[in-house]
């Protein structure tokens, strides 16, 4: 088997086998983002049991990816994945890139070669275009693992022979440190792709010869395939597999009067007879794969595509039947072939049931895993009827509940408003790639306003089927029906939806710009709120007696604040304080403005979330607390708001005693405390006093103009999702843009830290996404779970 040198194994086991189980990925997952094919992942072994004994054959496993800059685990689907033996995986990560550890996992012969090398062997290795003779002296990693990357990539260091002695480029050392001895530039390292045994019999005895394993499944006859010549899609059936010429030849029947069809011909265009053609032009089952056989599987049932089509767009979910039944996929591509006069569609299947990767003719034109495209008239596709209103009950999608609130009625005839994704619905409904709300053309303010509005809350739900006017109706109805139900019941909106409410309002007169320029989440709030929906203002603020409404608040502080690190409690109340405001009710909803000027400005570096916000002593009215004695408060001071030996949290109200006692003190003799309003019935009795609290559902962040979102979804400090509704794109000028909604658990970690270590934090390596939490707040969203009850 492959020999270690003695210098570098005894470390690298301690890392590998005993401990750690070792996989390739071997199909990118849809999330996250930045894993690719090829890369190699791994999971502990006792973790791995673990999740044995959960699930007997669980369908993802929690694997952290070799070099990542974090110890986060993703759970990947297994299917994706492929098991490595820790000396596969090391002879893997000597290889430059994910792309080149796929391509020679899948050639498991050199793979298996290399683990018969030992020191000593003669072989060859690649080095500048040239196959250079060499002997294996050393075997083992060059660099030391680390703690993100436990397993270093095995090397082989080559010393050169004969005519190619100085061809090299070391003595055997490297860095510094010898891992051979030989004579200047007569050395190579390289990897196992570069390295071939001069004798393959030379291999050790305990390691089997490799042997060629055929990349297709085995064809018997009597099986139906599809296959092409000259770019053209022809059916049939095996009768044969041969051997021709060192090549694999399929014969393959072409009868006209068979089930296959009617219209296939053979190479010399005659209807029946036989072909003879190579294996890789031959793929298992009935399937058009390409359009030219498209006229032999029209839908046997016309489902009168012609209205249902003028509603399929990219990234539509559709379903299409053909002679072997249906088959359901995502259009990822729209438009003409060469040689078609017909619109046509490239479909992403469920099931590998296509040809092709998304090529066609050779030319690419769309990306998707090998044996999923597939191409054919547009007209032939059709909505998927498994997520239409009128045969899927969404409950079969989700989690089973008695209470099945969730299931979308249709006896009414009207959709009605499902409700928000729940906490364990989460990872179900949301997580991954082509998941919340695809941006489109600057939409990027509207999307994260409404993701972060109605995914997970439902403090708003009122305006979508509140009383409006007749002229606004449509654009209510486009808000629930194509955006908020599509968001909660399959976890993605189509850009196009989007634009087609921007279009709305724009036509409204609401602004000019709707459809092309980017704006403020606010300014979109404020229009859907107040102009369209005329939704009671959310906020009642008191000031010198007077009550005045607002949609949103924006926090402004004077210059003399003391803050430095801030939390959104300590912002609101130094801004109210700053500005002589009171709450005049509990708000239902309270949308806060970070303290920032335009999109660049921010006047703090970090902003600290307030996971619950204390509102008891910013009502104007309403029984408070003495922030000494706990007893009911009776007077406020004003001046003592920014005294420094009292809390920089909170207005500073006292019951009558401890007010007294304060303001005897010489410095605070001048102060003027003022008394509170407090309803008749509490005074002078001994009633419990409870806090008025609102809690974080979803922040608004903003970087370089884009706008995206963190989403408080559940209870635990861990339970943040961050959503980006232009994540990736796909094409250029004329292609879509990826949303993509991820786990974030690692903004809980971080918020609870003290407020010294949070300080301490460089911005650029704060793990994950957390830097742009608490660097580039835009907009925070605090709801009340009792009073969203009654509004």
């Amino acid at each position: 088997m492959l020999e270690k040198h003695p210098a570098t194994s005894p470390g690298l086991s301690n890392m590998t086998s005993p401990n750690n189980l070792y996989f390739i990925i071997t199909r990118k997952p849809q999330h996250p983002g930045h894993i690719s094919a090829g890369c190699i992942c791994y999971i502990s072994e006792h973790r791995h049991q673990l999740e044995l004994k959960i699930s007997h054959s669980p369908t993802k496993l929690p694997v952290i990816v070799l070099g990542s800059r974090s110890l986060l685990d993703y759970k990947l689907e297994a299917s994706s994945m492929e098991e490595l033996s820790a000396e596969e995986a090391e002879l893997l990560q000597a290889l430059p890139d994910d792309a080149e550890r796929l391509k020679w996992f899948r050639r498991r012969d050199a793979l298996q070669t290399a683990l018969g090398l030992t020191e000593g062997t003669a072989v060859t290795v690649e080095e500048g275009g040239e196959k250079l003779r060499g002997i294996i002296r050393y075997i083992g990693r060059m660099t030391e693992p680390s703690y993100t990357c436990p397993l270093s990539g095995t090397f082989f260091g080559i010393e050169l022979q004969g005519a190619d002695k100085g061809k090299g480029n070391t003595d055997g050392s490297y860095q510094h440190k010898t891992l051979f001895s030989c004579v200047k530039d007569c050395g190579i390292f390289a990897p196992f792709s570069r390295v071939r045994p001069a004798d393959p019999s030379s291999l050790s005895p305990s390691v089997p010869k490799p042997s060629p394993q055929p990349e297709t499944e085995k064809l018997i006859p009597g099986d139906r395939v599809t296959y092409f010549i000259s770019d053209k899609c022809r059916h049939g059936m095996v009768v044969d597999v041969q051997e021709k010429g060192g090549q694999q030849i399929v014969r393959i029947s072409t009868p006209s009067n068979t089930m296959l069809s009617q219209f296939d011909t053979d190479e010399n265009g005659k209807r029946g007879g036989e072909v003879e053609v190579p294996l890789h032009s031959v793929a298992r089952g009935e399937v058009p794969a390409e359009p030219e056989s498209m006229d032999v599987d029209t839908p046997l049932v016309d489902p009168n595509t012609d209205d249902l089509r003028l509603d399929l767009s990219v990234n539509s979910v559709v379903e299409v039947t053909l002679g072997a039944g249906n088959l359901y996929g995502i259009i990822r591509w729209i438009g003409f072939l060469p040689d078609r006069q017909e619109l046509m569609a490239g479909l992403e299947l469920e099931e590998d049931k296509g040809v092709s990767d998304g090529t066609f003719k050779n030319e690419r034109f769309f990306q998707c895993p090998p044996k999923r495209a597939l191409f054919l008239k547009l007209s032939s596709c059709r909505p998927d009827s498994r997520f239409q209103s009128t045969s899927v009950d969404l409950s079969e999608r989700m989690p089973k509940q008695e209470d099945t609130e969730r299931a979308i009625e249709y006896s009414t005839g009207k959709l009605e408003t499902v409700p928000p994704i729940s906490t364990e619905q989460v990872n179900q409904i949301l997580i991954g790639r082509m998941r919340g709300i695809q941006g489109h053309c600057n939409s990027c303010y509207m999307d994260a306003a409404l993701f972060s509005l109605f995914s997970c809350s439902s403090v708003l739900d009122s305006m979508l089927f509140k009383s409006t006017e007749p002229q606004d109706a449509p654009i209510q109805k486009t808000l629930l029906h194509d955006i908020v139900n599509p968001l909660r019941s399959k976890g993605f909106v189509e850009g196009r939806h989007i634009m087609k409410l921007r279009q709305q309002l724009q036509k409204h007169g609401y602004s000019h710009s709707f459809t092309t320029d980017e704006k403020d989440p606010e300014e979109f709030l404020t229009v859907i709120m107040h102009h369209i929906l005329a939704l009671e203002p959310l906020l009642k603020l008191s000031a010198g007696g007077k009550v005045q409404e607002s949609y949103c608040y924006q926090i402004f502080l004077d210059q003399n604040h003391s803050l430095v690190l801030p939390t959104v409690q300590q912002l609101l109340e130094h801004s109210f304080h700053n500005a002589g405001l009171k709450l005049a009710e509990v708000p239902s909803c309270l949308i806060l403005q970070m303290p920032r000027f335009g999109k660049k400005f921010k006047m703090f570096d970090k902003i600290i979330p307030s996971l619950e916000l204390d509102i008891t002593d910013l009502l104007s009215e309403g029984p408070q607390q003495c922030m000494l004695c706990g007893n009911l408060a009776q007077e406020e001071c004003i001046n003592c708001f920014k005294d420094p030996l009292f809390s920089q949290t909170g207005f500073k109200i006292f019951c009558k005693t401890c007010s007294s006692q304060v303001h005897s003190h010489p410095q605070r003799q001048s102060h003027q405390p003022v008394a509170l309003d407090i309803p008749k019935g509490y005074l002078g009795r001994s009633i419990p006093l409870t806090r008025d609290k609102l809690e974080l559902f979803a922040v608004l962040c903003i970087e370089t103009s884009h706008y995206v979102s963190f989403i408080k979804y559940g209870p635990k400090s861990q339970d943040w999702i961050f959503f980006d509704s232009m994540a990736d794109r796909q094409g250029e000028r004329d292609g879509f843009n990826i949303p993509e909604v991820h786990a974030c658990p690692e903004v809980g970690m971080y918020l609870q830290m003290s407020p010294v270590e949070l300080a301490n934090q460089v911005p650029r390596d704060m793990k994950g996404v957390a830097k742009r939490l608490f660097c580039d707040a835009y907009m925070y969203l605090y709801q009340s779970t009792s009073m969203c009850l009654y509004r």
